[in-house]
């Protein structure tokens, strides 16, 4: 009997730990089963942000540059020109051109146009629910409705906002203005000769510049470039040993949907892009007095942040020389058909006479019939409206705008 009892003992020992055992398997398989989604790739974390990107320039695309940091996909929205209207007042590019712009940003993957200019509980859903939006992101200067609410007031609701540093020292509002200066300045008895006013920007009318003095020279810039700002919106990446590489030159002032499309074809001629952005005394001498408008390093970093360029020279020679096509390994010189300067082919001095005499230089026809200029004859031919939009500015934002000497921040 103690026999029969022992052995009953030790057969539902066995028994126990054959069902534990088994329990542990089975529940280890299942939580190896279960657990087979998490060894898959993680869903990109999709980040949205949206403005009007009018007059776009470098501090847009820095903004983008930080918001996509936040995230692996950046989707951007393009606020409409009606939207504009009734909330700042009239765009100086329409959106389809604004539409180019944003799209040929390195740092951008999606693009909405037509977005509203307050995110509304619909949008906002249809953000999270169709775009697979993670987060809303916004700079820190602060967008307010003309009914002096919060923009993005459902976001931060919510808890899917976050904000990223507005790069100083520059605005469309700015930019703008500082064409607008020749404007206020001329004299009263002229205010609806545009033609004159053209003249004026030009060719010297009489302006505060850099230098302190006035005449020539880029109006008052308060950007300070650094070393570090350069390095984040550079490739980072020469060309390769036998890459094929195409050089394009100007003074990219106002970077619009013209030079944005001119580099998109360039780029398609070769392996790598080079582009050189003309000093501020070049393009002074070349196109007036009060050209440019934007100084040699704001135009680069508009530059540098196109999609489509490789590299730039920083202060690049008028004139293409032999030593700088062998320098530079150079297998192919373009400009475009629309330029502010396209008359060269007929000047003693040829900027493009050694590329041409070796057989390297090709004529592209421009895309869009957009220049500089045509951006100056917008605001110049609706100046009042501009101005009225500058002056729209709250209160609190011409505080945060003010008397301030800026640094490139993050």
């Amino acid at each position: 009997m103690v026999v029969d009892g022992e052995n009953a003992q030790l057969s539902s020992r066995i028994l126990a730990s054959w069902l534990i055992g088994g329990l542990v398997i089975g529940f280890s398989f299942l939580g190896f089963r279960f657990a087979l989604p998490k060894n898959k790739k993680k869903r990109p974390i999709r980040v949205y942000m949206d403005g009007c990107f009018d007059m776009m320039h470098y501090g847009h695309c820095n903004a983008l540059r930080q918001a996509r940091a936040l995230g692996d996909q950046l989707i951007v929205g393009v606020v409409s020109d009606a939207e504009i209207t009734a909330n700042k007042g009239p765009p100086v590019t329409p959106l389809n051109e604004r539409i180019i712009m944003v799209s040929a940003v390195k740092w951008v993957d999606e693009v909405i146009p037509d977005a509203p200019y307050a995110i509304t509980e619909d949008f906002m859903r249809k953000l999270f629910d169709e775009y697979n939006v993670d987060y809303i992101i916004h700079g820190d200067d602060p967008c307010i409705l003309p009914d002096g609410t919060d923009a993005y007031a459902l976001a931060k609701k919510v808890g899917r906002y976050k904000q990223i540093k507005r790069t100083e020292g520059v605005s469309s509002t700015d930019i703008v203005g500082r064409m607008l200066l020749c404007v206020r300045e001329r004299p009263t008895g002229d205010s609806h000769n545009h033609s004159s006013l053209q003249r004026q920007f030009s060719h010297g009318h009489s302006q505060k510049s850099e230098d302190g003095g006035s005449g020539s020279g880029t109006r008052v810039s308060h950007f300070l470039p650094t070393s570090r700002r350069i390095v984040q919106f550079s490739n980072g990446k020469g060309p390769g040993p036998d890459a094929r590489i195409v050089y394009i030159d100007g003074a990219f002032d106002l970077f619009h949907a013209g030079h944005v499309e001119i580099l998109r074809l360039a780029r398609g001629l070769g392996d790598f892009l080079l582009v050189g952005i003309h000093t501020d005394q070049t393009v002074s001498a070349n196109r007036g007095s009060h050209r440019p408008i934007m100084n040699l390093h704001e135009r680069s970093l508009s530059v540098l942040a196109c999609r489509y360029v490789d590299e730039v020279i920083i202060g690049a020679p008028w004139e293409v020389s032999k030593d700088m096509i062998t320098t530079f390994n150079i297998s192919l010189v373009v400009h475009g058909t629309v330029a502010e300067d396209n008359d060269f082919l007929k000047e003693k001095q040829n900027p493009y006479a050694v590329p041409i005499d070796l057989g390297i230089f090709k004529l592209l026809e421009s895309p869009l019939d957009i220049t500089t200029s045509t951006i100056i004859r917008r605001i110049v031919s609706n100046h009042e409206a501009y101005q009225k939009r500058n002056e729209k500015k709250s209160e609190s934002e011409r505080r945060y705008y003010e008397d301030k000497t800026y640094v490139a921040g993050d």
